[in-house]
Order: C-alpha cells, then structure tokens, then sequence
C-alpha cells in the first residue's frame, strides 16, 4: 500500500498521532528532499529507510517504486512540508498505483493555503486554487485569467519573486483589489498581511530581503 502522508508547514507539533505511527511502521519513505524530510525523523527518533523522490528523478523511479509496492512493501510519500501533491509531486506515483491495482490512502494534514484563506478574512466559501504560477511562459495568460474570477484566489509564491507577483497582480486586477499576504505560516515569525495590492506593493517593497514560503490570497471580481 502506497500512504501518503502530509507534513508539517512549519510547527513540527502540528504533525498528527496517525502521520508519526504511519512513518514509523512502514518498510520505506519517498522523500522529496531526505534532508529535509531526515530532520523531522530525526526529531521524532524515526528510522525508517529515506528514498529520494522529487519531480527531476519520479519519472525515472515510479516503476521501481510501483515494483517495490507489487512486492509487499508498505511505502509512505511525504513533501518538504503538507500534503504531497498540491504544488508537490504525487500525481503520476498515484496514477501509477491505481493503474496497478495498488491500494492507496492519503492521510488528511497539513496545507499551505487553507489557513491562508481562512485568515484572509476574503470569502472562502468558493475560491480557486492555482498554486505557484509558471515563471515565464504562460505567466502573463495565468494572471490574465485569474483576473477574471469571481471568487477568491490562491497562489503560492517564492519569496524574491513577491515584489513582482504584487506588481503583476495590480496590473492585471488593479491596484485596489483587496488581498492577504500570509509568510511563513506556523512558525516563530508568521506574519500577515491584509489591505489592497497597492498596500501590498508597499509592503513588499519596504521588505527588501523578505524570507519564507508565501502565500497570496486575492479578492475575486465578485467580492
């Protein structure tokens, strides 16, 4: 059976009991940077087997993997932090595994972009999900797009890219469109902050050397 196991965003206590005995009882865990993934093992004193899987080697592992599950192996696939296959990779290890007649479980856990949008104070009972936005071909048809909704938004992006994302943003949906800028979800230095693109340019220009995961909420054109 192939579990796959949500991790935390940051506060490494939000993991839950059911993710702890998952990763402890199984044979071996896909790992989309052991690095990363061995310091929460380590903190938890879990010594199960790492194995690299991450979206520049999956399509050269998946059939091995699949091979080891055929075997009898229980295999649990974890990100660097929440749930694998929302902006992570997952889909085509899945896919595989349904095509093999492999069962499958996913644990629920942690995500980025749900407190985000709780916290927002932005409508939630519909939104749109895009996660991280293309970095150059497609970007400008995305954000052209997105513009257009009537519900809130979601997207995910990198730190030294959050100056440009809000400049984008306001060329596409104008600088008054109401949004929430929420860094580094669940750790020491959480922050967010809520006000229109232009207070949002504003702060992201004011932070030259801004850290951490993002995450940007954006109000639909149906407010």
């Amino acid at each position: 059976m192939l579990t796959i196991i949500p991790t935390p965003i940051g506060n490494l206590d939000d993991i839950t009991f059911r993710a702890l005995e998952k990763l402890k009882g199984v044979d071996q865990i896909l790992a989309e940077d052991t690095r990363v993934s061995g310091r929460l093992l380590q903190h938890f004193n879990i010594s199960t087997p790492l194995r690299s899987y991450h979206v520049n080697n999956e399509h050269r592992i998946v059939d091995s993997v699949v091979s080891d599950l055929l075997s009898g192996k229980e295999i649990a696939l974890v990100s660097d932090a929440g749930t694998p296959g929302i902006s992570d990779p997952a889909y085509l290890l899945v896919q595989a595994c349904i095509s093999a007649g492999i069962k499958i479980e996913c644990l629920p856990g942690a995500t980025a972009f749900v407190p985000a949008l709780v916290v927002s104070g932005l409508p939630s009972h519909h939104f749109y999900f895009e996660g991280f936005l293309p970095h150059k071909k497609g970007r400008h048809s995305r954000l052209k797009y997105l513009a257009t909704l009537d519900v809130t938004f979601i997207l995910y992006e990198s730190p030294h890219r959050i100056a440009r994302c809000i400049r984008e943003l306001i060329d596409h949906c104008g600088n008054e469109r109401q949004a929430c800028i929420c860094r580094e979800l669940t750790k020491l230095h959480e922050e967010v902050v809520r006000g229109s693109l232009e207070d949002l340019k504003a702060w992201s220009e004011s932070k030259p050397k801004i850290k951490g995961e993002i995450v940007v909420v954006v109000q639909g054109t149906g407010r």
